[in-house]
């Protein structure tokens, strides 16, 4: 079964932003998208200026119904996408979905900053995150079933994002090569 939370957004920003939530483990033998080919979205979360919106995969064996949902949800959100780290998103949903989706703006100031050095240099609040912007954490709860937690963090990483647009803008990304394992 998939969990879905949603709540309104009464922040205006153009596009939409995508947050994923994952499982698996990084091959670091690859500088391009095969280095996310181990890794499957559990959490998909975006915001845009209607709503902000989490499908959850409740256990392992809903993750295809995840994916399943994921195509048709990807195909009908606003352009541009914007996301914290795009390399990331871009490798999962490629390897998950083998489909390329397009990240046209990129929410960190340089390639490897900490979202909670961002949140913090921003003053802006931790919105409830339960792992204070820790994803292992949050992958570690998913697992054990913690699924509340989980969807908390997920939904408190829209929000900072949603701040670190609205506060200091976007970057556009750096090319991102797409290649099958």
């Amino acid at each position: 079964m998939i969990l879905e939370h949603c709540e309104k957004n009464e922040h205006a920003f153009d596009g939409t932003i995508i947050d994923i939530e994952t499982i698996g483990g990084f091959s670091r033998g690859f500088s391009d998208s095969r280095q996310y080919a181990n890794i499957q979205p559990v959490i998909f979360g975006y915001i845009n200026k209607q709503e902000l919106r989490i499908l959850t995969a409740q256990t392992t064996k809903d993750l295809t119904k995840l994916m399943e949902r994921l195509s048709t949800v990807l195909n009908n959100l606003t352009k541009p996408f914007h996301a914290f780290n795009c390399d990331f998103e871009r490798g999962v949903l490629f390897h998950n979905l083998k489909t390329k989706h397009l990240f046209e703006r990129e929410l960190n100031k340089e390639k490897f900053e900490a979202k909670k050095n961002a949140v913090k240099m921003l003053s802006i609040p931790q919105y409830g995150d339960p792992f204070n912007d820790n994803g292992l954490l949050c992958m570690k709860a998913w697992e054990n079933g913690n699924l509340n937690k989980a969807i908390a963090h997920n939904r408190s990483c829209l929000l900072k994002e949603r701040d670190i647009l609205l506060k200091r803008g976007f970057r556009e990304p750096a090319e991102f090569k797409f290649v099958n394992c």
